[in-house]
């Protein structure tokens, strides 16, 4: 695993990774963007995330893997795809930032998948203070699945683990920014 997450590393920083002043979703100034999605979109990049994730996520006992539209969709596609092609196929599901109005009127897509109570993970590609993930949780709990863990691409490290820890959730991460940074020199 070593190998796929230096190259990860270096695929996030070449299409993901950029340097100047930003306001991120929390409002907060950064130095830094992390635009994850330029690497979750690209073909191995996708496959590099869905290996990891599912290194990750080994020791759970988990029934699926959902997330926020529109950081976690193609995250929740790799993870699905790569967990079929791997034996241990676990469904995913998307939560909609609000609901769609006419049909079923749900916030998550990909419910058919789902017993109630089922256990599940949160995909993330990057967590900062954590509030979206957290009001995220509320609406997959809501809809009655049952939360093992969140998982990220990165940690900012900018107070999200200790936000999702203070909300009763356990936050992994593929990488945490100086991780990343690291290892893209290496």
């Amino acid at each position: 695993m070593t190998d796929l997450r230096k190259r990860l590393a270096r695929i996030l920083l070449d299409k993901s990774y950029m340097e100047g002043e930003v306001t991120l979703t929390s409002g907060k100034k950064s130095d830094y963007y992390f635009d994850c999605k330029q690497t979750a979109l690209h073909a191995e990049g996708s496959y590099l995330i869905g290996k990891l994730f599912l290194e990750l996520l080994k020791d759970y006992d988990i029934d699926g893997v959902g997330g926020m539209t529109l950081g976690a969709d193609p995250l929740v596609s790799s993870v699905t795809v790569t967990s079929f092609a791997e034996g241990r196929p676990l469904p995913g599901f998307i939560v909609r930032k609000k609901p769609k109005g006419h049909g079923t009127n749900q916030y998550l897509e990909g419910m058919a998948n789902f017993e109630q109570g089922a256990k599940v993970v949160l995909l993330e590609d990057v967590v900062t203070t954590g509030g979206t993930l957290i009001k995220a949780c509320e609406r997959v709990r809501d809809a009655g699945l049952e939360i093992a863990g969140v998982v990220c691409v990165l940690d900012r490290e900018e107070g999200g683990r200790e936000n999702l820890k203070n909300a009763g959730l356990e936050l992994t991460s593929i990488f945490t920014r100086r991780e990343l940074l690291e290892e893209g020199k290496a």
